[in-house]
């Protein structure tokens, strides 16, 4: 994929057992296990940073509560039509 990112993963190290059913589950392949251990002696998952849809795949198969947490982005074009036209309208009105 190299389209924008739709989602943003975020794992707390601290959470994750370093089970890799994240990384199997994720359909764009942007999980991995992270090369060095954590302070529990684990390969903690970590997000790429790029290609994130995200469905959740990960959050729904992880085993470990509040290890993962998926936020779904709104894309640019998205962000700018949701601006309410009332809005300019009524700066139009007052000038």
């Amino acid at each position: 994929m190299s389209s924008q990112p739709r989602g943003n993963v975020i794992i707390d190290v601290e959470e994750c057992k370093g089970c890799g059913l994240c990384v199997d589950s994720c359909p764009p392949e942007c999980l991995v296990l992270a090369p060095e251990l954590s302070k529990y002696g684990v390969h903690p998952a970590q997000y790429t940073g790029e290609d994130c849809t995200g469905c959740g795949a990960c959050f729904y198969c992880c085993p470990e509560p509040g290890a993962i947490t998926v936020e779904r982005l709104i894309p640019a074009k998205a962000a700018t039509a949701a601006i309410p036209k009332t809005q300019e309208v009524t700066r139009e009105a007052t000038l």
